[in-house]
Protein backbone atom coordinates (compact mmCIF):
# COMPACT_ATOMS: atom_id res chain seq x y z
CA UNK A 1 0.00 0.00 0.00
CA UNK A 2 1.39 3.41 -0.97
CA UNK A 3 2.35 5.47 2.07
CA UNK A 4 1.11 8.56 0.20
CA UNK A 5 -2.48 7.36 0.72
CA UNK A 6 -1.96 7.33 4.49
CA UNK A 7 -0.04 10.63 4.47
CA UNK A 8 -2.82 12.43 2.56
CA UNK A 9 -5.45 11.20 5.04
CA UNK A 10 -3.29 12.24 8.00
CA UNK A 11 -2.97 15.74 6.51
CA UNK A 12 -6.76 16.02 6.26
CA UNK A 13 -7.17 14.78 9.82
CA UNK A 14 -4.68 17.32 11.18
CA UNK A 15 -6.76 20.09 9.61
CA UNK A 16 -9.94 19.36 11.60
CA UNK A 17 -11.08 18.82 15.18
CA UNK A 18 -14.57 17.58 14.26
CA UNK A 19 -15.01 14.01 15.41
CA UNK A 20 -17.49 13.11 12.66
CA UNK A 21 -15.06 14.28 10.00
CA UNK A 22 -12.16 12.45 11.66
CA UNK A 23 -14.22 9.27 11.79
CA UNK A 24 -15.21 9.59 8.13
CA UNK A 25 -11.59 10.07 7.05
CA UNK A 26 -10.68 6.91 8.95
CA UNK A 27 -13.55 4.97 7.37
CA UNK A 28 -12.38 5.95 3.89
CA UNK A 29 -8.78 5.06 4.79
CA UNK A 30 -9.76 1.61 6.10
CA UNK A 31 -11.84 0.93 2.99
CA UNK A 32 -8.75 1.70 0.85
CA UNK A 33 -6.46 -0.48 2.98
CA UNK A 34 -5.60 -4.08 2.01
CA UNK A 35 -6.52 -6.52 4.77
CA UNK A 36 -2.92 -7.61 5.25
CA UNK A 37 -1.86 -4.03 6.04
CA UNK A 38 -4.72 -2.92 8.31
CA UNK A 39 -2.97 -3.80 11.60
CA UNK A 40 0.07 -1.72 10.65
CA UNK A 41 -2.17 1.21 9.69
CA UNK A 42 -3.98 1.11 13.04
CA UNK A 43 -0.73 0.99 15.01
CA UNK A 44 0.74 3.91 13.03
CA UNK A 45 -2.44 5.95 13.57
CA UNK A 46 -1.85 5.52 17.29
CA UNK A 47 1.79 6.57 16.90
CA UNK A 48 3.09 3.15 17.86
CA UNK A 49 4.37 -0.07 16.31
CA UNK A 50 2.90 -2.67 18.64
CA UNK A 51 0.42 -2.71 21.54
CA UNK A 52 1.63 -0.85 24.63
CA UNK A 53 2.15 -3.96 26.73
CA UNK A 54 4.92 -5.17 24.39
CA UNK A 55 6.99 -2.09 25.24
CA UNK A 56 8.26 -1.41 21.68
CA UNK A 57 9.50 2.20 21.63
CA UNK A 58 11.13 4.11 18.79
CA UNK A 59 13.49 6.11 20.98
CA UNK A 60 14.46 8.71 18.35
CA UNK A 61 15.60 12.13 19.59
CA UNK A 62 14.94 15.39 17.74
CA UNK A 63 18.68 16.03 17.25
CA UNK A 64 19.08 12.72 15.46
CA UNK A 65 16.09 13.46 13.24
CA UNK A 66 17.52 16.91 12.40
CA UNK A 67 20.82 15.28 11.36
CA UNK A 68 18.93 12.82 9.15
CA UNK A 69 17.02 15.66 7.45
CA UNK A 70 20.32 17.49 6.87
CA UNK A 71 21.85 14.38 5.33
CA UNK A 72 18.87 13.80 3.02
CA UNK A 73 18.33 17.42 1.98
CA UNK A 74 21.90 18.67 1.76
CA UNK A 75 20.84 21.65 3.91
CA UNK A 76 22.88 22.85 6.92
CA UNK A 77 21.62 21.87 10.35
CA UNK A 78 21.28 25.55 11.40
CA UNK A 79 18.81 26.19 8.57
CA UNK A 80 16.75 23.16 9.58
CA UNK A 81 16.71 24.26 13.23
CA UNK A 82 15.67 27.78 12.17
CA UNK A 83 12.75 26.39 10.13
CA UNK A 84 11.82 24.15 13.08
CA UNK A 85 11.58 27.18 15.37
CA UNK A 86 9.30 28.91 12.85
CA UNK A 87 6.98 25.95 12.32
CA UNK A 88 7.02 24.55 15.86
CA UNK A 89 6.93 21.01 14.44
CA UNK A 90 9.89 19.16 12.95
CA UNK A 91 7.69 17.24 10.53
CA UNK A 92 6.22 20.46 9.13
CA UNK A 93 9.70 22.00 8.98
CA UNK A 94 10.93 18.96 7.02
CA UNK A 95 8.21 19.54 4.42
CA UNK A 96 9.54 23.04 3.73
CA UNK A 97 13.19 21.95 3.75
CA UNK A 98 12.68 18.97 1.43
CA UNK A 99 10.67 21.08 -1.03
CA UNK A 100 13.88 23.09 -1.47
CA UNK A 101 15.96 19.96 -1.98
CA UNK A 102 18.25 20.26 -5.00
CA UNK A 103 19.69 16.73 -4.90
CA UNK A 104 18.05 14.14 -7.11
CA UNK A 105 17.74 10.57 -5.93
CA UNK A 106 18.17 7.98 -8.67
CA UNK A 107 16.72 4.49 -8.43
CA UNK A 108 14.47 5.55 -5.57
CA UNK A 109 12.54 2.76 -3.89
CA UNK A 110 8.79 3.07 -3.47
CA UNK A 111 7.62 4.40 -0.13
CA UNK A 112 4.98 1.95 1.05
CA UNK A 113 3.25 1.53 4.40
CA UNK A 114 4.98 -1.83 4.72
CA UNK A 115 8.43 -0.34 4.10
CA UNK A 116 7.89 2.54 6.53
CA UNK A 117 6.53 0.25 9.25
CA UNK A 118 9.29 -2.36 8.85
CA UNK A 119 12.00 0.32 8.85
CA UNK A 120 10.60 1.93 11.99
CA UNK A 121 10.48 -1.47 13.64
CA UNK A 122 14.17 -2.01 12.81
CA UNK A 123 14.94 1.39 14.33
CA UNK A 124 13.07 0.46 17.52
CA UNK A 125 15.03 -2.80 17.76
CA UNK A 126 18.49 -1.22 17.51
CA UNK A 127 20.72 -1.23 20.58
CA UNK A 128 24.40 -0.78 21.32
CA UNK A 129 27.20 1.65 20.51
CA UNK A 130 26.48 2.00 16.78
CA UNK A 131 22.70 2.16 17.12
CA UNK A 132 22.46 5.95 16.67
CA UNK A 133 24.39 5.85 13.40
CA UNK A 134 22.25 2.99 12.15
CA UNK A 135 19.05 4.81 13.13
CA UNK A 136 20.14 7.87 11.16
CA UNK A 137 20.95 5.67 8.17
CA UNK A 138 17.46 4.10 8.22
CA UNK A 139 15.72 7.47 8.65
CA UNK A 140 17.73 9.02 5.82
CA UNK A 141 16.91 6.11 3.53
CA UNK A 142 13.20 6.83 3.98
CA UNK A 143 13.56 10.60 3.63
CA UNK A 144 15.67 10.22 0.47
CA UNK A 145 12.80 8.46 -1.31
CA UNK A 146 9.86 10.27 0.31
CA UNK A 147 7.88 13.23 -0.95
CA UNK A 148 7.87 16.24 1.41
CA UNK A 149 4.42 15.35 2.83
CA UNK A 150 5.40 11.69 3.28
CA UNK A 151 8.60 12.76 5.03
CA UNK A 152 6.62 15.04 7.32
CA UNK A 153 4.45 12.21 8.65
CA UNK A 154 7.27 9.69 8.82
CA UNK A 155 9.04 12.11 11.17
CA UNK A 156 5.92 12.82 13.21
CA UNK A 157 5.41 9.11 13.80
CA UNK A 158 9.10 8.69 14.64
CA UNK A 159 9.11 11.55 17.16
CA UNK A 160 5.69 10.85 18.68
CA UNK A 161 4.29 14.22 17.51
CA UNK A 162 1.44 12.88 15.38
CA UNK A 163 -1.52 14.85 16.78
CA UNK A 164 -4.74 13.74 15.16
CA UNK A 165 -7.22 14.28 17.98
CA UNK A 166 -8.32 10.63 18.01
CA UNK A 167 -8.14 7.77 20.48
CA UNK A 168 -9.24 4.14 20.53
CA UNK A 169 -12.97 4.91 20.57
CA UNK A 170 -12.80 6.88 17.31
CA UNK A 171 -10.73 4.17 15.64
CA UNK A 172 -13.22 1.49 16.74
CA UNK A 173 -16.15 3.57 15.46
CA UNK A 174 -14.46 3.79 12.06
CA UNK A 175 -13.58 0.07 11.98
CA UNK A 176 -17.19 -0.84 12.76
CA UNK A 177 -18.52 1.39 9.97
CA UNK A 178 -15.87 0.34 7.42
CA UNK A 179 -16.21 -3.42 7.94
CA UNK A 180 -19.78 -3.92 9.20
CA UNK A 181 -21.54 -0.79 7.85
CA UNK A 182 -22.84 -0.02 11.34
CA UNK A 183 -21.35 2.06 14.13
CA UNK A 184 -23.59 0.08 16.52
CA UNK A 185 -21.20 -2.87 16.22
CA UNK A 186 -18.50 -0.83 17.96
CA UNK A 187 -19.48 -2.48 21.26
CA UNK A 188 -18.54 -5.90 19.85
CA UNK A 189 -15.14 -4.61 18.77
CA UNK A 190 -14.72 -2.91 22.13
CA UNK A 191 -15.27 -6.19 23.96
CA UNK A 192 -12.53 -7.81 21.83
CA UNK A 193 -10.20 -4.89 22.51
CA UNK A 194 -10.92 -5.03 26.24
CA UNK A 195 -9.82 -8.67 26.52
CA UNK A 196 -6.82 -8.37 24.17
CA UNK A 197 -5.56 -4.77 24.65
CA UNK A 198 -4.41 -4.97 21.02
CA UNK A 199 -6.33 -2.72 18.62
CA UNK A 200 -4.17 -3.76 15.66
CA UNK A 201 -5.15 -7.38 16.17
CA UNK A 202 -8.82 -6.41 16.48
CA UNK A 203 -8.59 -4.53 13.18
CA UNK A 204 -6.90 -7.47 11.46
CA UNK A 205 -9.58 -9.91 12.61
CA UNK A 206 -12.55 -7.70 11.67
CA UNK A 207 -10.99 -7.10 8.23
CA UNK A 208 -10.32 -10.78 7.51
CA UNK A 209 -13.01 -12.65 9.44
CA UNK A 210 -15.75 -10.10 10.09
CA UNK A 211 -17.89 -10.07 13.24
CA UNK A 212 -17.75 -13.86 13.51
CA UNK A 213 -14.03 -13.63 14.14
CA UNK A 214 -14.42 -10.77 16.60
CA UNK A 215 -16.98 -12.63 18.71
CA UNK A 216 -14.50 -15.51 19.09
CA UNK A 217 -11.89 -13.33 20.84
CA UNK A 218 -10.82 -15.03 24.03
CA UNK A 219 -8.71 -14.12 27.03
CA UNK A 220 -5.10 -15.05 26.31
CA UNK A 221 -2.36 -15.55 28.86
CA UNK A 222 0.31 -12.79 28.77
CA UNK A 223 -2.02 -10.44 26.86
CA UNK A 224 -3.24 -8.02 29.56
CA UNK A 225 -6.96 -7.50 30.03
CA UNK A 226 -8.11 -3.90 30.28
CA UNK A 227 -9.08 -3.47 33.95
CA UNK A 228 -12.63 -3.04 35.21
CA UNK A 229 -13.18 0.36 36.81
CA UNK A 230 -15.47 1.66 39.54
CA UNK A 231 -17.92 4.53 39.77
CA UNK A 232 -17.99 6.78 42.83
CA UNK A 233 -20.47 6.84 45.67
CA UNK A 234 -20.64 9.41 48.46
CA UNK A 235 -22.40 7.63 51.32
CA UNK A 236 -23.54 4.31 52.70
CA UNK A 237 -27.15 5.11 51.86
CA UNK A 238 -26.24 5.94 48.25
CA UNK A 239 -24.38 2.63 48.01
CA UNK A 240 -27.39 0.62 49.19
CA UNK A 241 -29.65 2.52 46.79
CA UNK A 242 -27.41 1.58 43.86
CA UNK A 243 -26.28 -1.92 44.86
CA UNK A 244 -29.19 -3.49 46.69
CA UNK A 245 -29.39 -5.15 50.08
CA UNK A 246 -26.41 -7.54 49.95
CA UNK A 247 -22.99 -6.92 48.43
CA UNK A 248 -19.25 -7.18 49.07
CA UNK A 249 -17.18 -4.51 50.79
CA UNK A 250 -13.43 -4.82 50.13
CA UNK A 251 -10.72 -2.65 51.64
CA UNK A 252 -9.50 -0.07 49.10
CA UNK A 253 -5.74 -0.27 49.42
CA UNK A 254 -3.46 2.64 48.50
CA UNK A 255 -1.06 0.77 46.24
CA UNK A 256 -0.38 -0.14 42.62
CA UNK A 257 -2.92 -2.28 40.85
CA UNK A 258 -1.14 -5.27 39.31
CA UNK A 259 -2.40 -7.86 36.84
CA UNK A 260 -0.41 -11.08 37.25
CA UNK A 261 -0.13 -13.58 34.38
CA UNK A 262 1.33 -16.86 35.64
CA UNK A 263 2.16 -20.08 33.81
CA UNK A 264 4.09 -22.44 36.07
CA UNK A 265 7.33 -20.52 36.82
CA UNK A 266 6.77 -17.76 34.23
CA UNK A 267 5.34 -14.53 35.68
CA UNK A 268 4.57 -11.31 33.81
CA UNK A 269 3.13 -8.29 35.65
CA UNK A 270 1.11 -5.49 34.05
CA UNK A 271 0.07 -2.15 35.53
CA UNK A 272 -3.37 -0.56 35.46
CA UNK A 273 -2.33 1.19 32.22
CA UNK A 274 -1.08 -2.14 30.74
CA UNK A 275 2.63 -1.35 31.06
CA UNK A 276 4.88 -4.35 31.66
CA UNK A 277 6.17 -3.69 35.21
CA UNK A 278 7.71 -7.09 35.89
CA UNK A 279 11.18 -5.64 36.44
CA UNK A 280 9.99 -3.44 39.32
CA UNK A 281 8.77 -6.41 41.36
CA UNK A 282 11.37 -9.21 41.30
CA UNK A 283 10.13 -10.27 44.75
CA UNK A 284 6.68 -11.06 43.30
CA UNK A 285 8.22 -12.99 40.40
CA UNK A 286 10.36 -15.02 42.78
CA UNK A 287 7.83 -15.80 45.52
CA UNK A 288 4.36 -16.01 43.97
CA UNK A 289 4.65 -19.16 41.79
CA UNK A 290 5.18 -21.21 44.95
CA UNK A 291 1.94 -19.86 46.40
CA UNK A 292 -0.31 -20.57 43.40
CA UNK A 293 -2.47 -23.66 43.15
CA UNK A 294 -2.95 -23.50 39.35
CA UNK A 295 -0.93 -24.18 36.20
CA UNK A 296 -2.20 -21.10 34.35
CA UNK A 297 -3.87 -18.11 35.92
CA UNK A 298 -4.49 -14.37 35.56
CA UNK A 299 -4.98 -12.63 38.91
CA UNK A 300 -5.55 -9.06 40.02
CA UNK A 301 -3.91 -7.68 43.11
CA UNK A 302 -2.72 -4.53 44.81
CA UNK A 303 0.99 -4.17 45.54
CA UNK A 304 1.28 -2.07 48.69
CA UNK A 305 4.39 -0.70 50.39
CA UNK A 306 4.63 -1.69 54.05
CA UNK A 307 6.56 -0.89 57.19
CA UNK A 308 8.27 -4.22 57.81
CA UNK A 309 8.61 -3.58 61.54
CA UNK A 310 4.93 -2.82 62.17
CA UNK A 311 3.24 -4.36 59.12
CA UNK A 312 1.45 -1.06 58.47
CA UNK A 313 0.52 -0.01 54.96
CA UNK A 314 2.49 2.95 53.58
CA UNK A 315 1.27 5.53 51.02
CA UNK A 316 1.26 4.78 47.31
CA UNK A 317 4.09 7.26 46.66
CA UNK A 318 6.54 4.90 48.41
CA UNK A 319 6.26 2.58 45.41
CA UNK A 320 7.67 5.33 43.19
CA UNK A 321 11.10 4.41 44.54
CA UNK A 322 10.86 1.10 42.67
CA UNK A 323 10.45 2.88 39.32
CA UNK A 324 14.11 2.73 38.43
CA UNK A 325 16.27 0.99 35.83
CA UNK A 326 19.20 0.35 38.10
CA UNK A 327 19.79 -0.90 41.66
CA UNK A 328 16.30 -2.41 41.79
CA UNK A 329 17.55 -5.03 44.27
CA UNK A 330 18.37 -2.23 46.72
CA UNK A 331 14.95 -0.65 46.20
CA UNK A 332 13.25 -4.02 46.87
CA UNK A 333 15.08 -4.24 50.20
CA UNK A 334 14.44 -0.62 51.17
CA UNK A 335 10.78 -0.55 50.11
CA UNK A 336 9.23 -3.93 50.89
CA UNK A 337 5.69 -4.76 49.82
CA UNK A 338 2.85 -7.19 50.26
CA UNK A 339 0.80 -8.40 47.31
CA UNK A 340 -2.93 -8.38 48.07
CA UNK A 341 -5.20 -10.39 45.75
CA UNK A 342 -8.79 -9.43 44.94
CA UNK A 343 -9.85 -11.12 41.68
CA UNK A 344 -9.23 -13.96 39.23
CA UNK A 345 -9.76 -13.39 35.49
CA UNK A 346 -8.47 -16.65 33.98
CA UNK A 347 -7.94 -20.08 35.50
CA UNK A 348 -6.43 -23.21 33.93
CA UNK A 349 -7.41 -22.42 30.35
CA UNK A 350 -10.82 -20.87 31.04
CA UNK A 351 -11.93 -17.25 31.25
CA UNK A 352 -13.48 -16.22 34.56
CA UNK A 353 -14.81 -12.87 33.29
CA UNK A 354 -18.40 -14.05 32.95
CA UNK A 355 -18.50 -15.62 36.41
CA UNK A 356 -20.27 -13.61 39.14
CA UNK A 357 -18.04 -11.86 41.65
CA UNK A 358 -18.99 -14.19 44.51
CA UNK A 359 -17.88 -17.23 42.51
CA UNK A 360 -14.67 -15.52 41.36
CA UNK A 361 -13.79 -14.69 44.97
CA UNK A 362 -14.29 -18.31 46.06
CA UNK A 363 -12.15 -19.49 43.13
CA UNK A 364 -9.46 -16.97 44.08
CA UNK A 365 -9.36 -18.21 47.66
CA UNK A 366 -8.72 -21.76 46.37
CA UNK A 367 -5.82 -20.59 44.20
CA UNK A 368 -3.62 -18.41 46.44
CA UNK A 369 -1.97 -19.74 49.58
CA UNK A 370 -1.76 -16.84 52.02
CA UNK A 371 1.33 -15.93 54.01
CA UNK A 372 3.04 -12.73 55.20
CA UNK A 373 3.85 -11.71 51.62
CA UNK A 374 0.71 -12.80 49.72
CA UNK A 375 -2.71 -12.01 51.16
CA UNK A 376 -6.31 -11.57 50.11
CA UNK A 377 -7.74 -8.08 50.20
CA UNK A 378 -10.01 -8.13 53.29
CA UNK A 379 -13.66 -8.49 52.32
CA UNK A 380 -16.98 -8.62 54.15
CA UNK A 381 -20.53 -9.19 52.91
CA UNK A 382 -22.63 -6.22 54.06
CA UNK A 383 -26.39 -5.70 54.19
CA UNK A 384 -26.98 -2.30 55.83
CA UNK A 385 -25.44 1.12 56.51
CA UNK A 386 -24.08 0.19 59.93
CA UNK A 387 -22.17 -2.78 58.52
CA UNK A 388 -20.71 -0.65 55.72
CA UNK A 389 -19.70 2.01 58.25
CA UNK A 390 -17.96 -0.59 60.42
CA UNK A 391 -15.98 -2.08 57.52
CA UNK A 392 -15.11 1.43 56.30
CA UNK A 393 -13.71 2.44 59.70
CA UNK A 394 -11.72 -0.79 59.94
CA UNK A 395 -10.32 -0.15 56.46
CA UNK A 396 -9.25 3.41 57.28
CA UNK A 397 -7.75 2.32 60.61
CA UNK A 398 -5.65 -0.22 58.67
CA UNK A 399 -4.14 2.54 56.54
CA UNK A 400 -6.44 2.08 53.54
CA UNK A 401 -8.30 4.72 51.52
CA UNK A 402 -11.82 3.39 51.95
CA UNK A 403 -13.90 0.64 50.37
CA UNK A 404 -14.57 -1.02 47.04
CA UNK A 405 -18.19 -2.12 46.97
CA UNK A 406 -19.01 -4.95 44.54
CA UNK A 407 -22.23 -6.61 43.40
CA UNK A 408 -22.08 -10.32 44.18
CA UNK A 409 -23.93 -11.59 41.12
CA UNK A 410 -22.25 -9.53 38.38
CA UNK A 411 -19.44 -10.45 35.93
CA UNK A 412 -16.10 -8.74 35.43
CA UNK A 413 -16.62 -6.02 32.81
CA UNK A 414 -13.17 -5.55 31.26
CA UNK A 415 -12.44 -1.93 30.36
CA UNK A 416 -15.79 -0.72 31.68
CA UNK A 417 -16.77 1.68 34.44
CA UNK A 418 -20.18 1.34 36.10
CA UNK A 419 -22.31 0.56 39.12
CA UNK A 420 -21.21 -3.07 39.47
CA UNK A 421 -18.23 -1.68 41.40
CA UNK A 422 -18.37 1.49 43.52
CA UNK A 423 -15.71 3.40 45.46
CA UNK A 424 -16.46 4.81 48.91
CA UNK A 425 -13.69 6.89 50.47
CA UNK A 426 -13.62 8.94 53.65
CA UNK A 427 -13.07 12.23 51.79
CA UNK A 428 -16.35 11.61 49.99
CA UNK A 429 -17.97 12.97 53.17
CA UNK A 430 -16.97 16.59 52.35
CA UNK A 431 -19.01 19.06 50.31
CA UNK A 432 -17.31 18.20 47.03
CA UNK A 433 -17.56 14.55 47.84
CA UNK A 434 -14.41 13.28 46.16
CA UNK A 435 -10.87 13.67 45.01
CA UNK A 436 -10.41 13.96 41.25
CA UNK A 437 -7.75 12.53 38.96
CA UNK A 438 -6.91 15.30 36.48
CA UNK A 439 -4.63 15.54 33.45
CA UNK A 440 -1.82 18.11 33.34
CA UNK A 441 -2.23 20.02 30.05
CA UNK A 442 -0.21 23.19 30.69
CA UNK A 443 1.81 25.21 33.18
CA UNK A 444 2.70 28.73 34.23
CA UNK A 445 6.25 29.61 35.25
CA UNK A 446 6.85 30.15 38.95
CA UNK A 447 7.98 33.28 40.75
CA UNK A 448 9.97 33.85 43.93
CA UNK A 449 10.91 30.48 45.45
CA UNK A 450 9.41 28.74 42.42
CA UNK A 451 11.52 30.59 39.84
CA UNK A 452 12.99 28.11 37.37
CA UNK A 453 10.15 25.63 37.90
CA UNK A 454 6.48 25.44 37.04
CA UNK A 455 4.62 27.34 39.75
CA UNK A 456 1.04 26.58 38.68
CA UNK A 457 -0.37 23.75 36.57
CA UNK A 458 -3.38 23.84 34.25
CA UNK A 459 -5.46 20.69 34.68
CA UNK A 460 -8.22 19.03 32.67
CA UNK A 461 -10.90 16.38 32.81
CA UNK A 462 -11.42 13.79 30.07
CA UNK A 463 -14.44 14.26 27.82
CA UNK A 464 -14.95 10.66 26.70
CA UNK A 465 -17.73 11.61 24.28
CA UNK A 466 -15.56 14.01 22.26
CA UNK A 467 -12.24 12.35 23.13
CA UNK A 468 -10.72 15.64 24.31
CA UNK A 469 -9.27 17.06 27.54
CA UNK A 470 -11.24 20.01 28.89
CA UNK A 471 -9.71 22.54 31.29
CA UNK A 472 -11.19 22.63 34.79
CA UNK A 473 -8.74 24.50 37.03
CA UNK A 474 -5.30 25.93 37.75
CA UNK A 475 -3.63 24.44 40.80
CA UNK A 476 -0.68 25.94 42.67
CA UNK A 477 -1.18 24.71 46.25
CA UNK A 478 -0.32 21.45 47.94
CA UNK A 479 3.11 21.16 46.29
CA UNK A 480 6.27 20.67 48.32
CA UNK A 481 9.61 21.80 46.87
CA UNK A 482 10.37 18.13 46.21
CA UNK A 483 7.05 17.75 44.34
CA UNK A 484 7.83 20.76 42.15
CA UNK A 485 11.30 19.46 41.31
CA UNK A 486 9.94 16.03 40.46
CA UNK A 487 7.07 17.39 38.35
CA UNK A 488 9.42 19.73 36.48
CA UNK A 489 11.63 16.79 35.53
CA UNK A 490 8.67 14.65 34.44
CA UNK A 491 6.86 17.40 32.54
CA UNK A 492 9.95 18.73 30.76
CA UNK A 493 9.83 15.59 28.62
CA UNK A 494 6.21 16.26 27.63
CA UNK A 495 6.51 19.89 26.45
CA UNK A 496 4.96 20.71 23.06
CA UNK A 497 5.48 23.83 20.97
CA UNK A 498 1.79 24.10 20.17
CA UNK A 499 -1.31 23.06 22.07
CA UNK A 500 -2.29 19.45 21.37
CA UNK A 501 -5.55 19.43 19.34
CA UNK A 502 -7.15 17.17 21.97
CA UNK A 503 -6.83 19.97 24.55
CA UNK A 504 -9.87 22.25 24.89
CA UNK A 505 -8.89 25.37 26.85
CA UNK A 506 -9.49 29.08 26.47
CA UNK A 507 -6.67 29.77 28.92
CA UNK A 508 -3.26 30.34 27.36
CA UNK A 509 -0.59 28.53 29.37
CA UNK A 510 3.07 29.53 29.34
CA UNK A 511 3.89 25.93 28.40
CA UNK A 512 1.75 23.18 26.85
CA UNK A 513 2.22 19.46 27.48
CA UNK A 514 1.16 16.25 25.86
CA UNK A 515 -1.91 15.21 27.91
CA UNK A 516 -0.37 12.22 29.68
CA UNK A 517 0.40 12.90 33.35
CA UNK A 518 -2.41 12.43 35.90
CA UNK A 519 -2.47 14.08 39.35
CA UNK A 520 -4.90 13.64 42.24
CA UNK A 521 -6.56 16.89 43.36
CA UNK A 522 -9.10 17.88 46.01
CA UNK A 523 -11.16 21.07 46.15
CA UNK A 524 -13.72 22.82 48.32
CA UNK A 525 -16.44 22.71 45.66
CA UNK A 526 -17.30 22.73 41.97
CA UNK A 527 -18.59 26.01 40.53
CA UNK A 528 -19.86 27.34 37.22
CA UNK A 529 -17.15 29.02 35.16
CA UNK A 530 -17.20 31.32 32.10
CA UNK A 531 -13.56 30.36 31.39
CA UNK A 532 -13.11 26.63 31.87
CA UNK A 533 -14.41 24.11 29.34
CA UNK A 534 -15.25 21.05 31.46
CA UNK A 535 -18.92 20.10 30.86
CA UNK A 536 -19.41 23.30 28.86
CA UNK A 537 -23.11 24.17 28.23
CA UNK A 538 -24.30 21.15 30.25
CA UNK A 539 -25.46 22.97 33.39
CA UNK A 540 -25.78 26.45 31.91
CA UNK A 541 -25.26 27.83 28.41
CA UNK A 542 -21.79 29.38 27.86
CA UNK A 543 -20.59 28.09 31.23
CA UNK A 544 -18.34 25.21 32.13
CA UNK A 545 -17.43 23.72 35.51
CA UNK A 546 -14.36 24.60 37.58
CA UNK A 547 -12.82 23.60 40.91
CA UNK A 548 -12.80 26.15 43.73
CA UNK A 549 -9.64 26.19 45.86
CA UNK A 550 -8.07 23.09 44.24
CA UNK A 551 -5.15 21.46 46.04
CA UNK A 552 -2.67 18.78 44.98
CA UNK A 553 -2.89 15.77 47.32
CA UNK A 554 0.71 14.68 46.71
CA UNK A 555 -0.28 11.72 44.53
CA UNK A 556 1.08 11.39 41.00
CA UNK A 557 -1.09 8.70 39.43
CA UNK A 558 1.64 6.95 37.46
CA UNK A 559 -0.59 3.90 37.08
CA UNK A 560 -3.25 5.85 35.15
CA UNK A 561 -3.37 6.94 31.53
CA UNK A 562 -4.90 10.29 30.58
CA UNK A 563 -8.03 8.49 29.38
CA UNK A 564 -8.41 7.03 32.89
CA UNK A 565 -8.76 10.52 34.39
CA UNK A 566 -11.99 11.85 35.89
CA UNK A 567 -14.56 12.44 33.18
CA UNK A 568 -16.90 15.37 32.63
CA UNK A 569 -19.82 13.14 33.53
CA UNK A 570 -18.24 12.36 36.91
CA UNK A 571 -17.73 16.07 37.57
CA UNK A 572 -21.36 16.81 36.61
CA UNK A 573 -22.52 14.11 39.05
CA UNK A 574 -20.40 15.60 41.85
CA UNK A 575 -21.66 19.12 41.07
CA UNK A 576 -25.29 18.04 41.26
CA UNK A 577 -24.58 16.00 44.39
CA UNK A 578 -23.12 18.98 46.27
CA UNK A 579 -26.11 21.11 45.23
CA UNK A 580 -28.43 18.43 46.60
CA UNK A 581 -26.54 18.45 49.92
CA UNK A 582 -26.87 22.25 50.12
CA UNK A 583 -30.61 22.05 49.47
CA UNK A 584 -31.04 19.33 52.09
CA UNK A 585 -29.18 21.42 54.67
CA UNK A 586 -31.28 24.49 53.92
CA UNK A 587 -34.42 22.51 54.70
CA UNK A 588 -33.17 21.38 58.09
Amino acid sequence: MEFAILANVLAKMEATKKRLELTQYLVELFQDTPNEVIARIVYLLQGKLRPDFEGVELGVAEKLAVRAIAKSSGMPIKKIESEYRKKGDLGNAATVILEQKTQTTFLAEDITVERVYDTLYKIASLEGSRSQDMKMKYISSLLNDATPIEASFILKILLGTLRLGIAENTVMDALAIAYTSSKENRKILERAYNVSSDLGQVAEIIANEGLDGITKFEVKLFNPIRPMLADRVKSESDAIEKMGKRFAAEYKLDGERVQLHISNEKVILFSRSLENITSYYPDIVEKIPNMINASEVILEAEAVAINEDTGEFLPFQELMHRRRKYKIEKAVTQYPITINFFDVLFHNGKSCLELPYEQRRKTLENIVKENDFAKYVPMEIVTNENEIEEVLENSINSGCEGLMLKMLDKPYQAGARGNYWLKLKREYRNELGDSLDLVVIGAFFGKGRRTGRYGTLLLATYDDDQDVFTSICKVGTGFTDEDLDQLYQILSNKVTIKKNPRIDSDMEADVWFEPELVLEVVASEITLSPIHKAARDTIRKNAGLALRFPKFTGKIRIEKTAEDASTNQEVITLYRGQKKISQDKSQV
